[in-house]
């Protein structure tokens, strides 16, 4: 049961290009977004989506393949764990951020063209 303490799985499509960038010892970072939709019926029955952002962020092996293959609108499955880090902004505020961080993806739809 340990292993289900803390898993997020979402399925929806990147809102943008993903964000590359090389940190220690030559290894990948990626920031991406990811919308997931919701569809339901409201109380006058017209179906209403939701949309929610998530914020991901993947290293090594899956950072590297996030930023060969994905683009904005790529449908994925991620699988990972909810982080929280935290930070002073340039006026000195602490500053919370909670993201996904991804430890599977799996590309969904056609293959790219390129």
């Amino acid at each position: 049961m340990n292993a289900l303490r803390n898993k997020v799985q979402l399925i929806g499509h990147l809102g943008a290009d993903p964000e590359s960038k090389d940190i220690d010892n030559g290894k990948k970072l990626v920031k991406f977004s990811l919308a997931t939709n919701e569809t339901y019926k409201n109380n006058a029955g017209e179906k209403v989506t939701e949309t929610q952002w998530h914020n991901l962020v993947a290293f090594g092996k899956i950072a590297d393949v996030a930023a060969k293959y994905l683009n904005k609108g790529s449908e994925v499955v991620v699988e990972g764990k909810l982080v929280t880090r935290n930070y002073v902004d340039k006026e000195g505020v602490k500053r919370y951020v909670t993201e996904v961080q991804v430890s599977d993806l799996l590309m969904m739809g056609s293959k790219p063209t390129s």
